[in-house]
């Protein structure tokens, strides 16, 4: 798939999100990347790139004090090529593009991997 034809699919599933979720998001970039970096891959715990999907940059709403202003917009990074490599068709692209934007922004809100297994997340 085209990084265009990608990029649509992510702006798609930013605008099917509740409007109320979108509006929350107004200090939050989203990104497209080909792949992460070593330093992500270390903080998700990982090794190899084909292993991350998407990955929240930032401090989780819940976790946010009095204190917490004039900083940087938080960033949810969408890795294309890890997400092309386990896909089969364009429409499983979409699928999995559609569960990683959601996935991340889980994290956004401070909802961690744990609670979105018992959730049923995944």
């Amino acid at each position: 798939m085209n990084r265009e034809a990608f990029e649509k699919l992510v702006a798609d599933a930013l605008d099917d999100l509740p409007e109320e979720i979108q509006q929350a998001l107004d200090n939050v970039d989203v990104v497209i990347e080909d792949w992460p970096d070593g330093a992500t891959l270390r903080r998700a715990g990982l090794r190899h790139p084909t292993q991350l999907m998407g990955f929240y940059h930032g401090v989780p709403r819940t976790k946010r004090g009095r204190g917490y202003n004039l900083v940087l917009p938080d960033k949810i990074s969408i890795y294309r090529r890890p997400i092309e490599l386990r896909a089969r068709t364009d429409k499983d692209v979409r699928s999995i593009v559609q569960r990683v934007v959601r996935h991340e922004i889980a994290h956004h809100f401070g909802i961690d991997d744990a609670r979105l297994q018992d959730l049923g997340a995944y």
